[in-house]
């Protein structure tokens, strides 16, 4: 019975490792060949704002369908963080996202042994939806923070652009931390960013939410925010709720209020979420996607799209033009491969996958 059981467990994880080295390949190879957005698609007008509006901060309908006005630049460099891949020039989000962000880096230092922050991708200037990397991100209520600790010393720009990230996955096992990399200080920051109400939720890997599960000892109140989805395996992602008074953001389901500990987690270490799309059937037309208009966000993205932009970055940046750095020219558009949602050696397929989460 034992080697039978042995034997099952078995195939079951060269059945995994197989699909989800497949669908890895699928993923890149559907990036080499993704092309430039088409001229006057949401994706190509919003990536080539260089400036936010003049306007009221607001976010603009959902997380992954939408826009924002008044957006603030978080600062290049602050005494417990540090942006990352400036050129992308999306250090910008709603003030409350971009305030969060500065108190959970003084707090990670002050109290959980986190030297400080690198945050990745915030919103672009004006929000709307990104040539790449993500799905979600449009409203400036979504932040990236790295799993990995900010150095002492203030990194180059090119530092900053190829720093690579470091996986908490255990390389040739399945859905499995590396006890090497993963530490209780990335834990607490965790449980730190969970812990504040504006949070709505944080995405990380399905290895680290059970890694969470199983090896949390302090207050477990906050851990159902902790979701589980495809990639985060570097980083994990915050998401704020809709700031009071922002009736035309559109908010997502809270949470349940359970730890998240229990089936909804057991799901992701089953065949089902690694399992290859089904082929279509025979005779059927394959459907193009079609590209998301500005005509398909709310309404007030076109006019946040035309409206004259501030005067510079450092007249945008939170805090004031002192906690601004030089401007970094934006780079060139690039196919998805180069995101921060890089394919691990083995393990999940980066997606935001918004519908759900």
């Amino acid at each position: 019975m034992a080697l039978h059981t042995a034997r099952t467990f078995q195939t079951f994880l060269k059945w995994a490792f197989a699909g989800v080295l497949g669908a890895s390949l699928v993923a890149g190879d559907v990036s080499a060949e993704q092309k430039q957005p088409s001229p006057g698609s949401a994706k190509a007008l919003f990536g080539a704002v260089a400036l936010p509006n003049q306007a009221a901060a607001q976010p603009f309908g959902f997380y992954a369908k939408g826009c924002m006005s008044g957006a603030v630049a978080l600062p290049t460099d602050g005494p417990t963080w540090q942006t990352m891949r400036l050129s992308r020039n999306r250090r910008w989000g709603n003030p409350a996202m971009i305030s969060l962000l500065e108190r959970l880096s003084r707090d990670g230092a002050k109290y959980d042994g986190w030297p400080g922050l690198l945050v990745g991708d915030i919103s672009q200037p004006r929000g709307g939806p990104m040539f790449n990397g993500h799905a979600s991100h449009q409203i400036g209520l979504d932040a990236d923070v790295w799993l990995t600790p900010m150095p002492a010393h203030p990194m180059s720009v090119e530092a900053r652009e190829t720093l690579p990230f470091t996986t908490m996955l255990q390389k040739g096992a399945f859905l499995t931390i590396n006890p090497d990399v993963w530490t209780e200080s990335r834990a607490r920051l965790l449980m730190r960013a969970a812990s504040y109400p504006q949070v709505e939720r944080i995405f990380v890997n399905p290895a680290i939410k059970k890694k969470m599960c199983d090896t949390w000892r302090g207050d477990r109140t906050n851990l159902g925010k902790l979701r589980p989805i495809y990639g985060h395996d570097s980083h994990f992602h915050i998401r704020i709720k809709c700031p009071p008074g922002a009736a035309s953001c559109k908010p997502q389901a809270p949470v349940p209020a359970d730890d998240g500990c229990g089936k909804s987690l057991a799901w992701w270490f089953t065949k089902e979420p690694w399992a290859p799309p089904k082929p279509p059937k025979p005779g059927t037309k394959p459907v193009k996607p079609r590209e998301v208009m500005v005509s398909d966000l709310p309404n007030a993205c076109s006019s946040v799209l035309t409206a004259p932009s501030v005067d510079s970055v450092q007249t945008a940046t939170f805090g004031g033009a002192a906690s601004a750095a030089p401007e970094v020219a934006p780079m060139a558009l690039v196919p998805a491969a180069a995101s921060d949602e890089v394919l691990p050696a083995i393990g999940p397929v980066p997606d935001d996958k918004p519908s759900g989460e």
